[in-house]
């Protein structure tokens, strides 16, 4: 693997979401001094754990944006090396959310191809910006190459799919026409430490259809953990290009729909007839592939 060392400074935007707030606790125990970017609608409990622990570490330090305000964003990666972009709404999605997320995702890249010390936007989209389509149910493989059709995002009013498919879409066209070096992570819903406390109303946005994605083999699950590890690698992996698929877990039987409802407990509530005793024994094909992304974390990097 060509790793690079540690780079003096990286930017994380918006710190103050769940995956933003895991990257950067990964990043500043790996040694990286990390500029915390947070935006004023982010989510508070967070935000306030972030500017606690800017009292106590030097390495961190906290800049407020708005990622509609592209001179807000120029001065929070002012001499960094890399930008980590988060731009989960802490409010859940609807169609006004899905245009705003857009302008922020060119906001954040245009303003890289001018910060002239920026070598690489590590973007984090979802797999929700590549598993909705008309025919989802007779693809045999979902892997990277794969996008989520806008229009029937639009018809089912699947919000999160197609902010994540725009922005994401958005991001890497302005990205090639700048000539910014950008790799991008497409994690599956993320679960862990207090998931349903700090990260509820994107987590609700993303199961939005997931009776669907159960049936199609495409709902699948990862540790917030593990999502913020393949985005550090994937920065300083110098090979690592594109996109990469992130899940631990494909859900394809009702023992794991199970377990998932579990670990959301209690946004999402148990069923009653499921509370005492398992019923059901269909095995869904899987389609979800993330190959790329095994051996990158196994050997290297494969484009």
């Amino acid at each position: 693997m060509n790793q690079e060392k540690p780079t003096s400074c990286c930017c994380v935007l918006d710190a103050s979401t769940y995956v933003g707030f895991w990257i950067l606790k990964k990043l500043l125990t790996r040694g990286y001094s990390v500029r915390a970017a947070i935006r004023k609608n982010g989510e508070s409990i967070l935000e306030e754990k972030i500017r606690n622990m800017q009292a106590t570490e030097e390495r961190l330090v906290v800049y407020d944006v708005d990622v509609l305000d592209y001179q807000s964003i120029l001065v929070s990666l002012n001499n960094c090396n890399a930008v980590f972009c988060c731009l989960d709404n802490p409010e859940g999605y609807d169609e006004m959310e899905v245009d705003l997320e857009v302008r922020g995702a060119i906001n954040v890249v245009e303003a890289c191809a001018r910060t002239e010390s920026i070598d690489k936007i590590v973007f984090s989209s979802s797999l929700t910006a590549a598993i909705w389509t008309d025919n989802i149910g007779t693809q045999k493989d979902v892997d990277e190459k794969s996008w989520s059709d806008l229009d029937f995002c639009l018809r089912k009013k699947l919000w999160h799919a197609l902010a994540k498919t725009q922005s994401e879409k958005a991001a890497w066209a302005l990205a090639m026409d700048r000539m910014v070096n950008m790799v991008s992570v497409n994690p599956g819903l993320i679960v862990g430490p207090s998931v349903t406390q700090h990260n509820p109303r994107p987590t609700m946005s993303f199961l939005k259809g997931a009776a669907q994605m159960y049936e199609n083999g495409v709902l699948a699950y990862v540790d917030v953990e593990f999502v913020a590890d393949v985005h550090i690698r994937v920065f300083e992996d110098t090979s690592a290009c594109g996109r990469y698929f992130c899940f631990n877990q494909i859900v394809n039987t009702e023992e794991e729909a199970l377990k998932l409802v579990e670990i959301l407990s209690p946004l999402i509530p148990m069923p009653p007839r499921y509370e005492k005793e398992m019923q059901g024994s269909e095995v869904y094909e899987e389609r979800l592939r993330n190959n790329k992304l095994n051996k990158l974390v196994e050997a290297g990097s494969a484009c």
